[in-house]
């Protein structure tokens, strides 16, 4: 095995568009793991767009990471070395260690991975933190009903891909705004949906919005934020449920961007809109786990994995993310997959 390893930490906090000068890639040496303690190689990173707020020096929902932090991430990696209980050498684990190609662990937040049972990447994604997003940001927030119009944006991402075919299953009409024909074709030929809006090339998206959901729209799942979701919401029936999951089109602004104000649109359709965050519903992930598991194995789920290699491309992709280059889940792969 290898003595040193690479990590990559935060050097400055971004103004707009993160840079590479924004990162700092360090060699360090590769620690023993302590009693109760154990040392992982990372083999998949997970790349999500919430990652750009927490490189701002600002009060969210969740710390920022500090500067010569390493940078914060979803991973799944393989336990080389242990002096704990419940984790044996040679298992999988998922777990936050980061943008890094080693990291130890007291095993907590760890999830031991059967990869019998789905390939490990699945649990950055369809069976991750994207999946339990889509599954309660969408029943428990939007609480959809069989019949109604349901629109997601960013709905070729690994989470807006799942809320559509969650809103499928549940007997809705899925309609889906992405940016581009490839996503578009991607959502309707491969995922089901019934409509996609590609937003890039739309003069009227308040129009597009109107001539894809006919009958007005019951349920929202905002990923995007913006002019996309101002048009959606002038398309809202009475009594609509939003959930606001991301506001990715604004994460790079330095000051918020001012748009037509909505609240007269909240008023007159009688809607609720309410702000989402996963970590809230920890508690019940083996409720959502059970349950998406069931519609993987089932053939009800379709999911796209777009990676890179490399943890030099870390910051590239999420650029990329925040660009909307990437297609269904994000990862880069830091080692070789020994599953595969």
């Amino acid at each position: 095995m290898a003595k040193t390893y690479r990590r990559v930490v935060l050097a400055t906090h971004p103004a707009g568009m993160p840079k590479a000068s924004d990162v700092r890639i360090e060699e360090v040496a590769i620690p023993e793991p302590g009693e109760g303690q154990v040392l992982i190689r990372n083999i998949y990173l997970s790349i999500d767009p919430y990652m750009r707020g927490r490189m701002r020096d600002a009060e969210s929902y969740a710390p920022p990471v500090k500067l010569g932090e390493v940078m914060v991430g979803g991973t799944v990696g393989q336990v080389v070395s242990s002096r704990h209980p419940r984790f044996a050498e040679g298992s999988f684990v998922n777990g936050m260690m980061g943008w890094q190609e080693y990291g130890l662990s007291d095993g907590k937040g760890l999830r031991l991975l059967d990869p019998a049972q789905a390939p490990i990447s699945t649990a950055l994604g369809v069976l991750g933190m994207p999946g339990m997003t889509a599954y309660f940001g969408f029943l428990d927030l939007c609480q959809p009903k069989a019949g109604e119009t349901a629109v997601v944006s960013a709905a070729a991402g690994a989470v807006g891909g799942l809320v559509g075919q969650i809103a499928k299953i549940k007997g809705c009409r899925a309609v889906g705004i992405a940016g581009g024909g490839k996503k578009t074709r991607l959502i309707v030929d491969e995922y089901g949906f019934d409509a996609a809006i590609d937003y890039k090339s739309e003069q009227d998206l308040r129009a597009a919005v109107k001539r894809a959901c006919p009958n007005g729209v019951d349920t929202y799942f905002d990923n995007v934020g913006g002019p996309v979701s101002d048009a959606v919401m002038l398309n809202l029936n009475l009594r609509a449920r939003i959930s606001v999951c991301g506001q990715i089109s604004q994460y790079n602004s330095e000051t918020p961007v001012m748009g037509p104000r909505m609240g007269w649109v909240i008023l007159q359709k009688r809607a609720r809109m309410e702000g989402f965050i996963v970590s809230d519903f920890a508690e019940r992930w083996g409720e959502g786990m059970e349950q998406m598991s069931a519609w993987l194995r089932e053939g009800k789920l379709k999911y796209r994995e777009d990676i890179t290699r490399g943890l030099d491309q870390a910051l590239p992709a999420l650029v990329g993310v925040l660009e909307g280059r990437n297609l269904g889940k994000q990862l880069v792969q830091l080692s070789d997959n020994p599953t595969r």
